[in-house]
């Protein structure tokens, strides 16, 4: 049985940062982040493999957000940086043992956290 939890979304006004977390049930399964935002698709944000070796991230928040594992924990946490308005969504952690970029490679999810940022 695989169980993902997130935690950490809120309110943060443009410019602001944002931690989030995933807790997950295992130490072996690559873990992904998704947002979905009104209006649009589910799109890919960023993943990390179980040993922390391989990152991916999109283009629209490189250098702006980045992703880490506590093993020891079996959390990841996604460090939100530099927030813009458009980076407003519902967003969901994902685990699989496939392409960690490629969404339909993740087999099981979570129930996800609103991050709303202000202008």
């Amino acid at each position: 049985q695989v169980q993902l939890v997130e935690s950490g979304g809120g309110l943060v006004q443009a410019g602001g940062s944002l931690r989030l977390s995933c807790a997950a049930s295992g130490r072996t399964l690559n873990i992904g982040w998704f947002r979905q935002a009104p209006g649009k698709e589910r799109e890919f944000v960023v993943a990390i493999t179980w040993t922390g070796i391989t990152t991916k991230l999109a283009d629209s928040v490189k250098g702006r957000f980045t992703i880490s594992r506590d093993r020891a924990k079996n959390t990841v946490n996604l460090q939100m940086n530099s927030l813009k308005p458009e980076d407003t969504a519902i967003y969901y952690c994902a685990a699989t043992t496939g392409t960690i970029w490629r969404i339909d490679e993740y087999a099981y999810w979570g129930q996800g956290t609103q991050v709303t940022v202000s202008s």
